[in-house]
């Protein structure tokens, strides 16, 4: 369609980062839980470990360690945190992770796609310390009329979002946009059924802009 390559060449003239759309709504989330000790999976080049350490006040410091596994990506990261001793990046992925240790708040933004989505929501849960909060941003594959229904404001609102974000025409993506990236496998349907098994009470919302959220607390151990 002439429309959908006109919408797509704006969108590369202007393009915006959906995933850190939601970065302030994540930092939201993982404050509201108290959390002193974040992970965040797949952290980019830290736009969001940023958002959570800002969160930090002296009377309630918060740690935030990175994992990317990217070479690239973890290395700006890495060297946009020296001075920063709240923050911590670790070239790493989830599967490499510290097994030992448990975890306030956990953060993934668009990262759960590319890894199992079972075996890992499983782990999750085991990385959690007791009281911890999961906050997901995911992307799901498109497949039914309410996934269609969702993706025709996101097409039509993208580029007018774009051109406010960045007004300039851009020869290339910013730094930030460009880690590798996959095509989500699972539906929303998948993602809901497996949540259901895995994380049970977890609350799972449709988003703008291909996303859905999943926001899950680990039960409090008595005692």
């Amino acid at each position: 369609m002439v429309l959908v390559s006109y919408l797509e060449r704006l969108n590369r003239r202007h393009p915006w980062s959906h995933n850190d759309h939601y970065g302030g709504w994540v930092a939201g989330q993982v404050a509201a839980s108290g959390a002193r000790h974040v992970l965040d999976v797949g952290c980019g080049t830290g736009n969001l470990a940023a958002l959570l350490s800002r969160r930090a006040t002296a009377a309630e410091p918060v740690t935030v360690t990175g994992l990317e596994p990217d070479p690239a990506t973890a290395r700006a990261a890495a060297e946009r945190f020296a001075d920063d001793p709240a923050v911590t990046v670790v070239r790493a992925g989830f599967a490499d992770r510290d097994p030992h240790r448990r975890w306030d708040a956990i953060t993934l933004v668009a990262v759960l796609h590319h890894l199992p989505l079972v075996p890992t929501l499983r782990e999750l849960r085991g990385c959690l310390a007791p009281g911890g909060r999961l906050v997901v941003v995911g992307c799901y594959r498109e497949a039914g009329p309410a996934d269609l229904l969702t993706a025709l404001p996101a097409m039509l609102a993208n580029p007018i979002v774009g051109l406010v974000k960045h007004p300039a025409r851009a020869d290339a993506p910013p730094v930030h946009m460009t880690a590798p990236t996959a095509a989500p496998q699972e539906t929303l349907a998948d993602i809901r059924a497996a949540a259901a098994r895995e994380l049970p009470g977890a609350r799972i919302r449709r988003r703008l802009f291909w996303r859905y959220t999943l926001v899950y607390d680990a039960a409090v151990t008595a005692g």
